[in-house]
């Protein structure tokens, strides 16, 4: 007896070594795992978040400033080799200080910025008609299959004929008149905002539409709430190209449709040079239309894009 009961407990003292190592082992597993999960952790956060120390305003702001400063020093400097060289003629090719000396004249003349502000209000009106026009055609082709079968080829085609064919229809639709401009902005910029805001619905995720539906956001309210929003980087894109196109438009009306009563803009005073055979004056008019096209885009839709992007996580602080 005293025999069997020693084995009994030899066993059992056999039985608890083998429980206990298999029970360490498995808690050292768990905690192995833990922190393998931990640093996984770790070093997505730290992927995802980009630590940038703070830079005084104003070398933050020289820093942005000077690669396009070095780039216009470059230009000018090349142009003006080409204007010391004769590449061609001096009243062909006038220097940038006969340019410069062409807007001061302007500019003491007082009529510089009427200029600017016809063009640039013709603009903005034509702008805001068509992105009123566009994001509800967008908004119809995105969602109705059968409107987007039969016209979205037709606005792929439309956004790319040049805005200036448009422009001998509209003077026969309308004659020499505002409404031609106008005509000719809309025909060129809706194509682009519908167009942009259709590729923005279509990268929106089905999860987020099923979403919207679940918590009763339909019709014009998921519309709002819902499909805007998710669509707002793509539809951003399009308003950029549309005012690209518009202002485009704008200059290739301006430059045919003139007349007394319509005030004069910046493709009327392009147009003005051409017919002086003044280079100087053309030239001048040809740079306030890239600093005013440049300058809207800089000022306006890239802060824009900017804050829509860091807002989805899309583009880090700096």
């Amino acid at each position: 007896m005293a025999s069997t009961e020693t084995e009994d407990a030899t066993a059992r003292n056999g039985e608890d070594e083998d429980i206990a190592p298999a029970g360490s082992g498995t808690d050292t597993g768990a905690r192995d795992t833990a922190a393998d999960l931990a640093g996984l952790e770790a070093g997505l956060d730290a992927l995802e978040s980009r630590v940038v120390a703070r830079q005084p305003w104003l070398r933050a702001a020289a820093a942005k400033a000077l690669p396009p400063v070095i780039a216009i020093a470059i230009v000018l400097g090349l142009w003006q080799l080409a204007y010391h060289f004769e590449l061609k003629p001096h009243y062909l090719l006038p220097s940038p200080v006969d340019v410069f000396g062409s807007l001061k004249q302007k500019w003491l003349e007082g009529t510089l910025l009427s200029f600017v502000w016809t063009s640039v209000s013709r603009g903005a009106l034509g702008f805001v008609t068509s992105v009123a026009i566009g994001t509800v055609l967008g908004l119809i082709v995105a969602r109705v299959k059968a409107v987007r079968a039969a016209i979205g080829p037709i606005l792929s085609g439309l956004q790319s004929l040049p805005s200036v064919a448009w422009v001998p229809a509209a003077i026969i639709w309308f004659g020499l008149s505002d409404a031609t401009i106008y005509a000719v902005v809309l025909l060129g910029a809706v194509p682009s905002i519908a167009n942009g805001l259709v590729a923005g619905v279509d990268q929106i995720s089905p999860l987020y539409l099923r979403a919207g539906r679940t918590i009763g956001a339909t019709g014009l309210t998921g519309v709002r709430h819902v499909l805007l929003p998710a669509a707002l980087p793509g539809y951003i894109a399009g308003l950029k190209q549309g005012w690209a196109f518009s202002w485009r438009s704008l200059m290739a009306a301006e430059l045919i449709v003139n007349a007394p009563d319509l005030g004069t803009g910046l493709g009327q005073l392009l147009e003005q040079g051409r017919e002086l055979q003044d280079m100087s004056w053309v030239l001048a008019a040809i740079l306030l239309i890239l600093i005013v096209g440049i300058g809207i885009e800089l000022l306006i839709f890239a802060p824009i894009e900017r804050r829509v992007l860091r807002s989805r996580g899309l583009l880090v602080k700096s």
